[in-house]
């Protein structure tokens, strides 16, 4: 019975499938996008000067840390009892020197009366004769009174500091009843007007940018900013102005600037959130735009500039692609595929040509922002 039972039937053993997940490819426009980040920083920064000497009399309410004042504000003001007293001693002394210019125009012309009585004309005169001498030194003496004059009372208007432009306090210096001299520092303020972020680029993402010079703000490259407020993550639009055009010696990068007008909201209430000075913020900067490229994820990538594709049976199949450029997300690839690819993203191990697998027909589609859908 052992030698003469049949022989068992063989069944082949099942081939496993590797599950994956695909990205099927489509051909797309990329925008690069230029990651970088910054401080805010005001565009005008002003430090406060006394320009005259006398004892603080009256702060501004608004003349305080973080304060808010139009332009033409008065911020501080200062004892004008001297400057008073020295504008009205110019004043009497310019009365005084126009009487002696009145005296001085008489006297000239009974000169000019007593020279016509001789019949001689008045190319033979001595210039003495006809005072011309001394009314020249009147004149003189008026003009000086009336520099004077000017002078004290733009003393006198310099005992109210008064603000230069719309904008905030940084520092407050001195208060009530201190006394300043001039040249001492009062306090520090700063524009509200635009705000600006210094912005680090190395090589690489100068490579990714059409161009950094540029002739008007239409043509210059878009910039989101990007920071986290209270917990939230908020957004402003900002205008690249210009390239500081120098090479930074300790980072070797290449700073850029943009701009956001308005910061605050107070010129435009409802412009958007308000965006502090001092705040941290990262950059998302337009770079060039690649036109006939498929974005593949970077995990998708393979050793050898290879990517592994799914065909009609199910079955891994490997194949070589050319790539024009990559950042930290993706590469984009110019060559070796085509439209309708299916592009294994999911970690699989090691690749090998032939084998089975099972794959996700739930296709992770990506738009032309980078951004999984």
């Amino acid at each position: 019975m052992t030698a003469l039972r049949p022989e068992p039937v063989k069944v082949e053993a099942p081939e496993n499938a590797l599950a994956v997940k695909i990205l099927k490819m489509k051909r797309t426009q990329a925008v690069l996008l230029i990651q970088s980040q910054g401080s805010v920083l005001p565009r005008t920064r002003t430090s406060l000067i006394s320009e005259v000497s006398g004892a603080v009399l009256k702060v501004s309410p608004q003349f305080m840390v973080g304060g808010a004042f139009d332009k033409g504000d008065a911020l501080l003001t200062l004892d004008p009892t001297d400057y008073e007293v020295a504008l009205q001693r110019a004043e009497a002394s310019l009365i005084s020197r126009q009487a002696q210019l009145t005296f001085e125009q008489a006297r000239a012309t009974q000169a000019k009366k007593e020279w016509a009585m001789t019949g001689r004309p008045y190319a033979q005169a001595p210039i003495l004769a006809l005072r011309e001498p001394y009314l020249d030194e009147a004149r003189a003496n008026v003009l000086q009174a009336e520099a004077e004059v000017k002078q004290a009372r733009q003393k006198l208007q310099r005992t109210t500091i008064r603000a230069p432009y719309a904008g905030m306090v940084s520092a407050k210096l001195v208060d009530v009843g201190q006394y300043v001299t001039v040249g001492t520092p009062l306090g520090e303020s700063f524009a509200i007007d635009v705000v600006e972020i210094r912005l680090p680029l190395t090589d690489n993402d100068m490579a990714m940018m059409n161009k950094v010079e540029f002739s008007s703000p239409a043509d210059a490259p878009k910039i989101v900013l990007s920071a986290l407020v209270a917990g939230q993550t908020v957004t402003w639009n900002a205008d690249l102005v210009r390239s500081e055009g120098v090479v930074n010696q300790l980072n070797r990068s290449q700073y850029v600037v943009a701009q956001v007008a308005d910061p605050y909201g107070i010129i435009r209430p409802a412009s958007g959130p308000v965006l502090l000075v001092g705040t941290f913020v990262r950059a998302s900067i337009a770079g060039k735009t690649l036109s006939n490229v498929f974005r593949v994820p970077r995990h998708a990538m393979l050793e050898g500039k290879q990517v592994a594709l799914v065909d009609a049976q199910s079955r891994l199949r490997l194949t070589s692609v050319k790539t024009t450029f990559g950042d930290d997300e993706f590469y984009y690839v110019s060559a070796g595929l085509k439209a309708g690819d299916e592009v294994i993203v999911s970690a699989i191990g090691t690749a090998i040509e032939g084998m089975k697998v099972n794959p996700q027909r739930k296709h992770i589609d990506i738009d032309t922002t980078g951004a999984d859908k």
